[in-house]
């Protein structure tokens, strides 16, 4: 079987960094991407420099088959991501005509109308050869440069922007997942056991992830893998499992 295609998501942002601003886009990306069969293996955030940005591309497109960037593609100073992959990829960051033109109809439309000064020019400005990721949600366009596609850090544009490239993207076989859990049941009980079942299945990722509800709480085991029968068997040595020490359920844990 064919290795699936694998994935880095880079968080650009000084204001997700210093708590400002609370990223919203990875859960999204890797749930979208694992739906496709597209694992994401990394993500990072890094600040608004220059140097890192670059570095940072360079080193995550040799690595993974797609890298995905949120945020620093607006109209100030600081929205700096779209100038630095062209450096990192050694192209001219100029006007892309095509954008430009459709950006100032755009503001030309509006009531009243938008100006389509300098600093909007800079939406319109993209690494040569790049090619546009347009939406139905801004005219001012995500891009894709060979296996790095640079979004918006707003999450609704994101989503917009990931919708219209997804189509494109070549995947492989989608990530499976089956949830188990049970009350009052903890990992030091289960540890042994769970290792176990993952010696039997090392193909997939098992994950044991405890929870608190209230008086007590529990833990809930999730199987992950591209093989649906495996993800499936051992779900089912995971309920086991949790059934030696209390009252087992399928799905996720009761929210809080």
């Amino acid at each position: 079987m064919t290795a699936n295609p694998t994935a880095c998501l880079l968080i650009i942002g000084n204001e997700v960094l210093s708590g400002r601003t609370r990223d919203a886009n990875l859960q999204f990306l890797a749930t979208r991407l694992g739906e496709i069969g597209i694992p994401m293996r990394e993500a990072r955030v890094i600040p608004d420099v220059e140097d890192t940005i670059i570095a940072t591309v360079n080193e995550c497109r040799a690595r993974f088959t797609h890298v995905f960037t949120t945020g620093g593609i607006g109209p100030t100073h600081d929205d700096i991501t779209s100038e630095c992959v062209a450096k990192a990829f050694g192209v001219p960051w100029e006007v892309h005509e095509e954008t430009r033109a459709i950006m100032a109809a755009d503001y030309a439309r509006r009531d009243p109308p938008v100006e389509m000064n300098a600093a909007r020019l800079r939406m319109a400005t993209l690494p040569r050869g790049a090619v546009p990721i347009r939406c139905g949600e801004t005219t001012a366009p995500g891009f894709s440069m060979e296996n790095v596609h640079v979004m918006a850090g707003v999450p609704r544009i994101m989503r917009s922007m990931f919708e219209a490239l997804a189509p494109g993207l070549a995947g492989g076989q989608p990530i499976r997942s089956h949830t188990v859990h049970a009350d009052y049941v903890y990992e030091g009980q289960i540890a042994e056991g769970l290792a176990a079942i993952q010696a039997q299945y090392p193909a997939l990722d098992l994950g044991s992830y405890p929870y608190y509800r209230g008086k007590g709480g529990g833990v809930a085991l999730v199987a992950k893998g591209t093989d649906g029968a495996a993800v499936e068997a051992a779900a089912a040595a995971c309920l086991a499992l949790l059934a030696r020490f209390g009252e087992a359920r399928e799905g996720e844990p009761a929210p809080e």
